[in-house]
């Protein structure tokens, strides 16, 4: 399988930040989304990213200008998938609206093409059929933010085929990450069922008073050498997020340990959210 263009699909912070590194990895790149709001708006902050990469010269200005030049925009999603070899979803976490995008790919996309979702909670096998091609789906799991975090998930499911994992695979080398393959299916993959438990752990510790979340963090950083504690790193992704893959988790597993905690629930109820909202676990004025 030669991989030559790729679509992401879908403007949000993950998709913009997908397809500006598949453009720095050299790769004509389309940017769908029906909102061209969205689009604009992923363009300007892309354009001020790779900017302030240059300022910094972590970035050439002949890398940006090719980056950003490989970079395309469409509302169409018909003829931007006819473009592609590789189809990277990165839409809404809506099962409903997954499969509705993926029936839409199995029709305009090329027979050859890789249908790829970013999906951190999903797994492929429940949109595959709606492609009608389910051999050349599978998850590609970018982590946020993408453009600088390495790791990429590459989850195969059961009829996926070792030629879409290894053209996968080979795409995310060559927009330096370092692939791990999931070779079953498991709900949260590897990347959060290991940060779930550390995160499940840590609420415990601060619900039922053994330490402050302050020194819960502290802990993880200090003894553990962990960057961030869990509770900056929550509200660095995301209360809601984190409640969200929870419920996820759970609705999969029917584990009552993989519930949304209690802390967590009602922080979002609260609308603490996070970094994004201001405050969560930490305050974040100005």
């Amino acid at each position: 399988m030669t991989i030559e263009r790729i679509l992401v699909i879908g403007a949000g912070t993950m998709g913009r930040q997908i397809a500006m590194s598949c453009a720095l990895g050299g790769y004509a790149t389309i940017l769908q989304d029906i909102s061209a709001q969205a689009l604009a708006a992923a363009r300007t902050e892309l354009e001020g990213w790779a900017a302030s990469r240059v300022a910094k010269g972590k970035l050439s200005q002949d890398e940006a200008d090719r980056a950003l030049g490989l970079l395309t925009q469409s509302t169409d999603l018909a003829s931007s998938a006819a473009q592609a070899d590789l189809v990277i979803e990165a839409a809404v976490e809506r099962l409903d609206i997954k499969e509705q995008i993926f029936a839409q790919l199995g029709q305009a996309a090329p027979a050859h093409a890789i249908l790829a979702t970013n999906s951190s909670t999903l797994p492929s096998s429940r949109i595959a059929a709606a492609s009608g091609r389910p051999e050349l789906v599978c998850n590609m799991h970018f982590f946020n933010p993408a453009l600088v975090m390495k790791c990429v998930e590459v989850v195969r499911n059961e009829q996926t085929s070792d030629a879409t994992v290894q053209a996968v695979t080979e795409v995310a080398k060559r927009l330096a990450k370092q692939p791990v393959l999931v070779n079953k299916e498991i709900p949260g993959f590897i990347a959060n069922r290991m940060m779930g438990a550390i995160n499940r752990e840590a609420l415990d510790l601060a619900a039922a008073g053994v330490a402050s979340i302050e020194d819960i963090d502290t802990t993880a950083r200090t003894a553990l050498g962990h960057p961030m504690g869990p509770f900056e790193l929550m509200d660095l992704v995301g209360l809601d997020v984190v409640d969200f893959i929870a419920k996820a988790t759970f609705d999969e597993t029917g584990r009552q340990e993989d519930k949304p905690h209690a802390l967590i629930v009602e922080k979002v109820q609260a609308g603490k959210l996070g970094r994004k909202s201001g405050e969560g676990f930490y305050p974040y004025n100005g």
